[in-house]
């Protein structure tokens, strides 16, 4: 049996394919190597599916630091705005959360997982799962097929690779599709870890005395050994038992691992601002006022009430302060310097977990060799690319999973039109 196209790889960029082929006249198959359809979006969001996110179209392409402006042009055939309307034409009801996140009303990505494989299913997509494919065929310098690796072969005028990443391999994303690329006489840029947590050797994080302890609406900043800060980030960050984690830490770990790249240094510094609407002379004279109104009480208990009474101990020992002084007893010097900890706290980090224990993969098929109109390969005719697999990665907070639908449907309308 022949396709029109071939879909290889059932989660988010690969469902979405196959709907838009199969909605504009092809005749699809899907073929996933595993036994469940989109495992990946299953876990998303926390479980509950961040299915895009709200922003203006420039802003969302700020928020997709990995070459987001390559998408320009698959926005103009399918946006974020475009993404909420085709779920809510498929009964699922949105909600937006904060900094413009979409969930379903659910709270359920079952229920996105579902409404996606149901509609696939509607148009009547042929799906193959438990099918992993062995290689995609090339005849006459253009595609041709696939092969799976049972040795059945399945003809094909389009291919579709929508196989993800590296990271997170125990839903399927286990970097095969790379392969295939380069057998089209494509390159692949450098495979990186990005939206991961990071390691640090500190004493403090060695010593454990930090695990577990939440910090809320600090800014983080990633240092290059030149003292040039590369990006900062605000939101919420964990101390852990091998370093950092938590949404702020994630947005500033893919700037981590090039910067460490770069330099060749074995470390690069990150520093924590604790009070980021707040100057070092305005954070100096808060917390001297605290000290003021007790003036009794030693500064260890005064300052509880302003930083972390975990993080406290470290911070006072830094900047030469005794806790257990009072307001009399304050030193000048060394309480501004208490200040500018409080305003940059450092932590020198070694680099970050595995390209597997990351939520997103950076590099991945070179965007100079793909048609950023089509999604389809400038070097074989026939054979698309989209989602993770492309040199193309964004923030966790819904601009993966966007990337991942819009590359997905302008990787299906052309290879159905072709």
């Amino acid at each position: 049996m022949s396709y029109d196209v071939i879909v290889i790889g059932g989660g988010p960029s690969g469902l979405m394919s196959c709907i838009a082929a199969a909605s504009h006249g092809g005749k699809v198959l899907l073929i996933d190597k595993g036994d469940k359809l989109g495992r990946k979006l299953g876990i998303s969001g926390g479980g509950r599916c961040n299915v895009t996110n709200a922003k203006e179209l420039d802003e969302l392409i700020r928020h997709i630091p990995g070459n987001g402006r390559f998408l320009y042009s698959a926005f103009a055939n399918f946006s974020n705005k475009d993404i909420i309307a085709f779920f809510e034409g498929l009964g699922i009801r949105l909600k937006e959360e904060d900094r413009g996140r979409m969930f379903p009303v659910s709270d359920k990505a079952k229920t996105v997982v579902d409404a996606l494989v149901g509609k696939v299913r509607s148009l009547g997509v042929d799906i193959r799962v438990n099918s992993p494919v062995a290689r995609v065929l090339y005849r006459d310098d253009r595609v041709a097929g696939v092969e799976l690796r049972d040795g059945r072969r399945i003809d094909a005028a389009a291919v579709i690779i929508a196989t993800g990443g590296k990271s997170v391999p125990h839903t399927g994303s286990t970097g095969d599709g790379y392969a295939w690329a380069e057998s089209a006489g494509h390159t692949i840029t450098e495979l990186y870890p990005t939206e991961v947590p990071i390691t640090s050797k500190e004493p403090f994080i060695r010593s454990k005395e930090l695990q577990g302890l939440s910090l809320r609406d600090i800014t983080l900043s990633v240092w290059n050994p030149k003292g040039k800060k590369l990006i900062e980030h605000e939101g919420d960050m964990i101390f852990t038992h091998f370093g950092i984690s938590g949404p702020a830490v994630l947005r500033c770990s893919q700037f981590v691992v090039k910067a460490l790249k770069q330099s060749g240094a074995p470390t690069i510094r990150m520093t924590i601002d604790l009070f980021p609407e707040q100057s070092a002379d305005e954070v100096y004279q808060y917390t001297l006022s605290l000290g003021k109104a007790d003036p009794k009480k030693q500064v260890k208990n005064v300052l509880k009430t302003a930083v972390s009474e975990r993080l406290l101990p470290i911070v006072l020992d830094k900047a030469g302060v005794s806790g257990d002084i009072t307001y009399d007893n304050i030193p000048k010097q060394p309480w501004m310097e208490l200040a500018k900890l409080l305003k940059a706290f450092p932590i020198e980090v070694n680099g970050t977990l595995s390209i597997e224990e990351a939520f997103v993969t950076g590099g991945g098929v070179n965007l100079k060799e793909i048609d950023p109109k089509t999604m389809q390969s400038k070097l074989m005719p026939g054979l698309f690319f989209c989602g993770e697999i492309l040199d193309v990665h964004g923030y966790t907070g819904g601009y993966n999973i966007t990337a991942a639908f819009t590359s997905g449907y302008t990787a299906g309308m052309n290879a159905a039109e072709m």
